[in-house]
């Protein structure tokens, strides 16, 4: 965890056991008053859009007036203008009694789920970070409470003739601050707000660990843990949370077991491990990892028969929530992943001298070549054949992910799906798809990309940034399946994150050679855009690029790279 020093008074048995956080917490102002229910005993609404400073005060300073009367209590609906991780903050005034108030505290991800109540047909729960709970307010002091994922925060009253004079009701933001090395602009603003999204979306999980859902376990999840890296590297390069989570993740499941109870969390494990030694070059974190890289690799390849069909057992077959009733799917895609892990086995083993290992995982994928399981019922499952180099990848675009446009795409996997159009040459169908994808969380009202999305789900939605109006549909409440239904759904999801860093790699175009980052190919590919520009962060500084898009279609570039970086084209 972070450094820092006690003050002297605390003994050395204390000292030594104490951990100090390496997060930064700021404090945000309301944007907006929503709504208010008996809005006539509220006195001085406009007062908590006011920039606060946290400090309780005798003074007459603005304050809002919330006064109760027998029957009548008031409420107020805040939004804080884009999803936060964290909590809130408030600042009470002298009363006439010094007797504390109860309150009703709603966090949401929605207005909707903000305005709702728990119950077993909306989905809302109290069952990881409390979003719905009763607090007491002092006299006169600083109140700080919550820990989740919200935008909006509804506050209720709860006793009759009660008056509770407000100075401030803040939102604390959690987050760590670290700098947007990386960045995305280019002719078209819709898809550079995606970039950004994605980003952001991705920094809310950047915690002490890389973690799920603010609102949600905060659990590291390996599976969801690989996009994240990647969009991580792309935005703001190396950063100890991730080598912690995997570390935690190795250390926290002794072989042979699966992580997170699921083979295909162990198989994204290794894959993240390869994709990490390439950005960092780091032989001695590598070596770290021999032993149970080595064991682990064992093990998979003794679930590989002579033909190269896997037997994966003993932990969940699972891709994605969408395909987790699709057997066929399953079968193709933990098929392509054993493959794709062998390879990336081989490629550390190959730096860590194990060329004996390294031999053996690169026959068994060999063999794991001549099946071609049936890729055809997801997406999911043919960018995951294609990307392993089972079939061509235009084979897999012109059959399964061209078809329908952005249907049938998914939050988790879409990241692979815009990668297996990329590597078939699609890219404008790729940008398209993200745009309608990603871009109809954004036309909903999103900050953040959410666990799961559905394009049919835009017929008569209404923005989650309003409250629902009569015959429009609440997306929050109204849809989602298995785990996230209803308002239990994350709308804050870092493996949703995906195009951030696709549209670093194939759009702006930077891929890694060599280990390091020492080489990097610059090959731009920019499908409708007209021009793009943007850095992406490597161990030794910034490549800055900029493309734009000539009269004969051609693309004329201008790269500048820190020493230390051989370019290639």
């Amino acid at each position: 965890m972070g450094k820092g020093t006690l003050p002297p008074v605390f003994p050395k048995d204390v000292a030594d056991k104490t951990q100090f956080d390496t997060r930064t917490r700021a404090y945000i102002s309301p944007v907006r008053v929503v709504w208010t229910q008996n809005g006539d005993l509220i006195s001085g609404a406009e007062n908590l859009l006011l920039q606060g400073n946290g400090q309780a005060t005798t003074a007459n300073t603005p304050k809002t007036v919330f006064t109760s009367k027998e029957g009548k209590r008031p409420s107020i609906l805040l939004d804080f203008g884009r999803e936060i991780h964290g909590g809130l903050q408030f600042v009470t005034c002298i009363r006439a009694s010094t007797k504390p108030v109860k309150v009703r505290v709603r966090l949401g991800e929605s207005t909707g789920e903000a305005m709702c109540n728990i119950t077993e047909e909306n989905g809302a729960t109290n069952d990881h970070a409390m979003r719905d709970y009763t607090i007491e307010l002092p006299w006169l002091g600083v109140c700080e409470v919550g820990n989740s994922g919200f935008r909006f925060v509804r506050i209720d009253m709860l006793e009759d003739d009660v008056e509770l004079p407000i100075k401030e009701i803040r939102a604390s933001l959690l987050y760590r601050d670290v700098p947007y090395l990386g960045s995305f602009r280019s002719s078209d603003p819709r898809v550079d707000s995606i970039w950004m999204t994605g980003a952001y979306t991705l920094h809310l999980n950047l915690q002490e660990f890389l973690v799920e859902a603010p609102k949600r376990d905060r659990l590291v999840w390996l599976g969801d843990l690989h996009p994240e890296v990647r969009t991580a590297l792309a935005v703001f390069g190396d950063n100890e949370a991730l080598a912690r989570g995997l570390d935690f993740a190795r250390d926290e499941t002794p072989l042979p077991g699966w992580m997170n109870g699921m083979c295909s969390y162990s198989l994204w494990w290794v894959l993240i491990h390869r994709d990490y030694y390439k950005y960092r070059g780091d032989m001695d974190y590598l070596r770290e990892q021999q032993a149970y890289l080595s064991e682990l690799l064992r093990i998979l390849m003794s679930k590989v028969d002579a033909e190269g069909h896997e037997h994966l057992d003993g932990g969940g077959r699972f891709l994605d929530w969408p395909t987790s009733e699709d057997q066929k799917a399953i079968d193709a895609g933990l098929h392509a992943l054993m493959l794709m892990t062998f390879e990336a086995g081989a490629e550390m083993l190959n730096a860590l001298g194990d060329k004996e290992l390294a031999a053996q995982c690169t026959e068994t994928a060999d063999r794991m070549k001549k099946i071609v399981p049936d890729y055809t019922t997801s997406k999911q499952s043919a960018a995951l054949i294609a990307l392993s180099g089972i079939i061509d990848p235009q084979k897999a675009n012109d059959e399964v992910l061209k078809v329908g446009g952005a249907h049938g795409f998914s939050t988790f996997y879409g990241y692979y799906m815009l990668q297996a159009q990329g590597m078939a040459g699609d890219y404008a169908g790729a940008i398209a798809n993200m745009k309608d994808y990603w871009g109809g969380m954004l036309d909903l009202g999103a900050t953040t990309f959410w666990e799961d999305f559905d394009i049919d789900w835009m017929k008569n939605a209404a923005r989650i940034d309003e409250l629902t109006p009569a015959g429009k549909v609440d997306v929050h409440r109204t849809y989602g399946g298995y785990c996230y239904r209803g308002y239990r759904h994350s709308f804050a999801h870092g493996w949703a994150s995906g195009p951030t860093a696709w549209l670093s790699e194939y759009v702006l175009g930077v891929r890694i050679v060599e280990p390091g980052c020492k080489v990097v190919k610059v090959e731009p590919h920019l499908g409708d855009l007209q021009w793009v520009e943007g850095t992406v962060p490597t161990p030794y500084g910034v490549i800055k690029v900029r493309h734009d898009k000539q009269a004969d279609g051609s693309v004329k570039s201008k790269i500048e790279a820190p020493k230390g970086v051989k370019v290639v084209k």
